[in-house]
């Protein structure tokens, strides 16, 4: 008889059977494999007709989960997807398109143990409240000094990584909201060292720049259904259009534009240096480490950019496009929080951003949703996730080059509204680097 026993965040099989992916544990006795993989030794020890007993699961007691939701037509097709593929995989749908619903769908189908992960605690507490207002039962969290663990539970992603060992078999679903996060090298251990054999990811960016998309499939599953923005504009999200203004530097920032880049270039042509990736730039970011005249020409770059992504005929344009949408919610993005501060105190805009407090931010909100206030001012904080309400414009006034960066901040505007069409505007300093970074996060 073979034993299979859950042990921090692996399996022990103790028997005269090695099963896949597994290396003898002299200590134990016992072969011992992730816990990420413990669907696959069961149907393992199934097709060799192997007689075991299974104590791996130690679930927690759970009340009925039904609910009573209804599904969107798209949704349900999403739902039907994941079911379809046992209860695995990722579903990516448009930031508005009601990703959270398909995930209570999910859960009331399962009727069993789940975690929730997600990148922060703001979105720990917006999930906490979504998911006791549905289920009517208390939601565990673990995240932000909280530890209460129940049938529903919402960690984030960091506590998850520190306590997977402690909770990894003790739930059947897992679902990884924003799932692009999870591929980095520590949050892609909570998916290994938990046993739940049925798991959901959920984005509206699948790819990454750095590929780490690829490594997925095997913490989540495939993509089981995908929709874009345009597929869902017009019916269950609003119509929307892209607006590019460009805006020349004064002369004085000009000139100190080229003179910092021409430093960048220079010494890239010297030291025969392609930049024609990111994997590049981060070997260039590494040599600046160690040469002194690399950390001189990655300083000249970013003060180049600095003059370009912050230029002052940006804030005339601002004050040109403010002055025509005055009756319009407006939410206007930067890449900094240096450009957030200076429109707020200019334009006497509520500024958000990461070192604003979590009630004053809760207050900025809920003032603008109830039209208090017309204007907000971010930076990157309300790019993903936190439910923002209704808004007619986005200005962007600076950004990476992120594809993911560009549809979360169009997603902010695309709350469905009778009459209503959305408009995402960049303002771009001509004649410079910004030109290409606009052009690859429309890519």
């Amino acid at each position: 008889m073979v034993l299979l026993r859950y042990h921090k965040g692996t399996i022990l099989v103790r028997g005269n059977v090695r099963v896949p992916n597994s290396t003898w544990d002299p200590h134990f006795g016992a072969f011992r494999t992730l816990a990420i993989y413990y669907p696959e030794v069961l149907q393992f020890l199934r097709l060799s007709k192997v007689s075991f007993k299974d104590d791996v699961l130690n679930l927690l007691p759970c009340p009925d989960l039904a609910s009573n939701t209804i599904l969107r037509d798209y949704q349900a097709e999403a739902l039907e997807a994941w079911i379809k593929g046992g209860n695995r995989g990722v579903i990516v749908l448009p930031t508005g398109a009601g990703k959270t619903i398909v995930a209570i769908a999910a859960i009331s189908h399962v009727n069993a143990p789940t975690l929730v992960a997600v990148p922060t605690i703001d979105l720990m507490e917006q999930w906490r409240t979504t998911l006791e207002k549905e289920f009517k039962v208390e939601i565990g969290a673990y995240g932000g000094g909280e530890t209460s663990l129940q049938a529903i539970t919402v960690s984030t992603y960091d506590s998850a990584y520190l306590r997977a060992e402690e909770l990894g078999d003790k739930f059947i679903l897992v679902i990884f909201d924003e799932v692009h996060h999870l591929p980095a090298p520590s949050y892609s251990q909570i998916a290994e060292l938990f046993a739940a054999p049925f798991r959901l990811g959920l984005t509206a960016t699948y790819f990454r720049e750095d590929e780490g998309h690829k490594v997925l499939p095997r913490l989540v599953g495939n993509i089981v259904y995908e929709l874009e923005t345009d597929d869902l504009a017009g019916t269950h999200l609003s119509h929307y259009t892209l607006e590019k203004m460009l805006v020349n530097l004064t002369p004085v920032e000009q000139a100190a534009y080229e003179e910092n880049y021409a430093v960048f270039l220079n010494f890239l042509r010297w030291k025969r240096i392609k930049l024609r990736s990111a994997r590049d730039f981060q070997r260039f970011i590494m040599r600046t480490g160690s040469d002194p005249r690399a950390r001189e020409a990655l300083l000249a770059r970013n003060k180049a950019l600095d003059i370009a992504l912050n230029s002052s005929n940006k804030i005339k344009a601002l004050k040109r496009l403010l002055a025509r949408s005055s009756k319009k919610k407006v939410l206007i993005f930067t890449q900094h929080n240096k450009l957030v501060y200076r429109i707020s105190r200019e334009f006497l805009i509520p500024a958000i951003t990461h070192q604003t407090p979590k009630e004053e931010r809760s207050e900025i909100l809920g003032r603008f949703k109830s039209g208090a206030y017309q204007r907000i001012v971010t930076s990157r904080v309300l790019d993903e996730g936190i439910d923002v309400p209704d808004a007619t414009i986005g200005i962007i006034l600076s950004g990476t080059g992120s594809s993911r960066e560009f549809i979360q901040r169009l997603g902010r505007l695309l709350r469905k509204k009778k009459g209503k069409r959305a408009r995402l505007v960049e303002i771009v300093s001509n004649e410079t680097r910004e030109i290409g970074i606009s052009k690859r996060r429309r890519r």
